[in-house]
Protein backbone atom coordinates (compact mmCIF):
# COMPACT_ATOMS: atom_id res chain seq x y z
CA UNK A 1 0.00 0.00 0.00
CA UNK A 2 1.34 3.31 -0.84
CA UNK A 3 1.31 6.01 2.09
CA UNK A 4 -0.72 7.96 -0.34
CA UNK A 5 -3.39 5.42 -0.20
CA UNK A 6 -3.47 4.83 3.50
CA UNK A 7 -4.08 8.68 4.42
CA UNK A 8 -6.79 7.99 1.69
CA UNK A 9 -8.23 5.13 3.68
CA UNK A 10 -7.97 6.92 7.02
CA UNK A 11 -9.90 9.52 6.26
CA UNK A 12 -12.28 7.53 4.67
CA UNK A 13 -12.56 5.78 7.41
CA UNK A 14 -12.67 8.85 9.75
CA UNK A 15 -15.83 9.97 7.55
CA UNK A 16 -17.30 6.73 7.73
CA UNK A 17 -17.14 5.22 11.48
CA UNK A 18 -15.24 8.79 13.31
CA UNK A 19 -18.13 11.41 12.10
CA UNK A 20 -15.19 14.30 12.42
CA UNK A 21 -11.10 14.28 12.98
CA UNK A 22 -10.32 15.29 16.65
CA UNK A 23 -8.51 18.85 17.21
CA UNK A 24 -4.93 18.87 16.19
CA UNK A 25 -4.24 19.60 19.51
CA UNK A 26 -6.54 16.36 20.38
CA UNK A 27 -4.60 14.28 17.86
CA UNK A 28 -1.60 14.88 19.04
CA UNK A 29 -1.69 14.27 22.75
CA UNK A 30 -3.16 10.88 21.25
CA UNK A 31 -0.03 10.45 19.05
CA UNK A 32 2.12 11.27 22.35
CA UNK A 33 0.21 8.53 24.43
CA UNK A 34 0.57 5.71 21.50
CA UNK A 35 4.30 6.09 21.20
CA UNK A 36 4.12 5.79 25.15
CA UNK A 37 2.64 2.83 24.49
CA UNK A 38 5.32 1.67 22.53
CA UNK A 39 7.98 2.93 24.84
CA UNK A 40 6.69 0.71 27.17
CA UNK A 41 6.82 -2.10 25.33
CA UNK A 42 10.33 -1.24 23.80
CA UNK A 43 11.58 -0.74 27.69
CA UNK A 44 10.20 -4.06 28.86
CA UNK A 45 10.46 -6.23 26.30
CA UNK A 46 13.54 -4.94 24.79
CA UNK A 47 15.41 -2.80 27.48
CA UNK A 48 16.23 -3.55 30.74
CA UNK A 49 12.89 -3.30 32.67
CA UNK A 50 11.07 -6.34 34.01
CA UNK A 51 7.68 -6.87 31.91
CA UNK A 52 4.29 -7.06 33.68
CA UNK A 53 1.69 -9.93 32.99
CA UNK A 54 0.29 -6.91 31.43
CA UNK A 55 2.39 -5.74 29.29
CA UNK A 56 3.10 -9.37 27.98
CA UNK A 57 -0.36 -9.21 26.46
CA UNK A 58 0.66 -6.28 24.46
CA UNK A 59 1.35 -6.84 20.94
CA UNK A 60 3.59 -4.27 19.16
CA UNK A 61 2.67 -4.32 15.59
CA UNK A 62 -0.97 -2.93 16.72
CA UNK A 63 0.60 -0.58 19.14
CA UNK A 64 3.02 0.80 15.81
CA UNK A 65 -0.36 0.99 13.91
CA UNK A 66 -2.07 3.16 16.42
CA UNK A 67 0.97 5.35 16.29
CA UNK A 68 0.64 5.32 12.72
CA UNK A 69 -3.25 5.96 12.23
CA UNK A 70 -2.67 8.97 14.44
CA UNK A 71 0.13 10.29 13.01
CA UNK A 72 -1.82 9.70 9.33
CA UNK A 73 -5.03 12.08 11.00
CA UNK A 74 -2.47 14.68 11.90
CA UNK A 75 -0.89 14.56 8.42
CA UNK A 76 -4.61 14.61 6.67
CA UNK A 77 -6.35 17.29 8.51
CA UNK A 78 -3.12 19.85 8.44
CA UNK A 79 -3.20 19.30 4.82
CA UNK A 80 0.79 16.98 4.76
CA UNK A 81 1.11 14.54 1.68
CA UNK A 82 3.20 11.92 3.59
CA UNK A 83 4.59 10.28 1.04
CA UNK A 84 5.63 14.03 -0.58
CA UNK A 85 7.29 14.61 2.96
CA UNK A 86 8.99 11.53 3.29
CA UNK A 87 10.57 11.33 -0.41
CA UNK A 88 12.04 15.26 0.60
CA UNK A 89 13.08 13.83 3.79
CA UNK A 90 15.35 11.14 2.35
CA UNK A 91 16.92 12.73 0.21
CA UNK A 92 17.83 15.41 2.29
CA UNK A 93 19.22 12.58 4.65
CA UNK A 94 20.83 11.02 1.85
CA UNK A 95 22.84 14.30 1.06
CA UNK A 96 23.47 15.45 4.80
CA UNK A 97 24.17 11.68 6.02
CA UNK A 98 25.90 10.55 2.85
CA UNK A 99 29.53 9.96 4.59
CA UNK A 100 28.31 10.33 8.66
CA UNK A 101 26.97 7.27 9.64
CA UNK A 102 29.60 5.18 8.07
CA UNK A 103 32.58 7.12 9.29
CA UNK A 104 31.23 6.87 13.32
CA UNK A 105 33.74 4.60 14.55
CA UNK A 106 30.54 4.06 17.22
CA UNK A 107 28.35 2.22 14.93
CA UNK A 108 30.80 -0.40 13.64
Amino acid sequence: MKISDAQKIVDNWIKTHGVRYFSELTNMAMLTEEVGEVARIIARRYGEQSEKKTDKEKVLSEELADVLFVLICLANQTGVDLEKALQKNLKKKAKRDNKRHKQNKKLH
